[in-house]
């Protein structure tokens, strides 16, 4: 079986209005929560992931508001981690094994903290924390990839998308085709409102709301914590210091891999996960 984007894409109603999401496949809940660039969505995140992970869960991957065709929102007040409960309550489910890459990763740590009884499992790839201000490892300051990612909020033109996957990958001769950058660009330049909400936020878009490390040690959802060890986003270091912080979690460091591992890497992070949730 292939699928087709178009058979699994669903909407739901929630208090923060339309989440379009894509969901297949039965057993435990395991949602897939995409990172912040232009032009990502449920599907641009995980479509190597899906198909593979459905074999064993009912996969459900949500375009977060201002993403793909979920609702606009007014980045000052919206709270992804709210959002991620109502998305659960509305499609009854209590508990649910959360996967998430980049901002993704950093809502799920935000959720697994905060809102310990809706997370069963925590899955993380290259999520951001705020070190200092706006520190993502030795170096201080925004990162190489994260000041790209916010040029290309400004020129999501497929150029502008290529720039951006290009400093996503490790290799970009594989990974930053046309084909990739064409449909996130797309997806980008048909939310111009959402383009332009990033920009005039500023910095602490998309990320308004940061999770507060004292509350990392209370985090009892077990933790795969899984890095590229060539990420130019989001340095490796931020995963280490997750693993020295949650008890019950395991770091997976993975050579010649950039910020997208569940791309770059795909059937190794698909045994990963699915070994992870169906023994933990």
């Amino acid at each position: 079986m292939t699928l087709q984007v178009e058979n699994i894409a669903r909407e739901i109603e929630t208090e923060t209005g339309t989440i379009h999401y894509n969901e297949v496949g039965e057993g435990h809940p395991v949602v897939l929560l995409h990172g912040g660039g232009p032009g990502a969505t449920g599907w641009s995140n995980y479509s190597p992931n899906i198909e593979a992970l459905s074999r064993n869960f009912r996969v459900i991957a949500p375009d977060m508001p201002g993403w793909g065709d979920s609702v606009a929102v007014d980045f000052n007040t919206v709270d992804h981690v709210e959002v991620a409960v109502q998305l659960l309550d509305a499609l009854g489910i209590e508990k649910a094994a959360f996967v998430g890459n980049s901002m993704g990763g950093h809502t799920s740590i935000r959720l697994a903290s905060e809102r310990p009884e809706r997370v069963s499992h925590l899955v993380t790839m290259g999520p951001p924390l705020q070190m200092g201000p706006f520190i993502f490892g030795a170096g201080g300051g925004l990162s190489e990839g994260l000041k790209i990612m916010y040029d290309a909020y400004r020129d999501a033109s497929p150029e502008g998308i290529r720039r951006l996957v290009e400093i996503m990958v490790y290799d970009k001769a594989r990974f930053a085709g046309p084909e990739l950058t064409a449909e996130r660009s797309e997806a980008a330049l048909k939310r111009r409102e959402h383009l332009d909400n990033v920009i005039a936020a500023g910095p602490k878009a998309p990320i308004p709301i940061w999770a507060d490390k004292s509350k990392l040690s209370g985090i009892t959802a077990p933790a795969l914590l899984i890095h590229g060890r060539d990420d130019r986003v989001v340095s490796f270091e931020s995963t280490l210091f997750l693993a020295a912080h949650i008890a019950d979690a395991r770091a997976v460091l993975i050579n010649r891999c950039g910020h997208w591992a569940q791309l770059e890497h795909a059937d190794e992070f698909n045994r990963l996960v699915t070994d992870f949730i169906l023994n933990n």
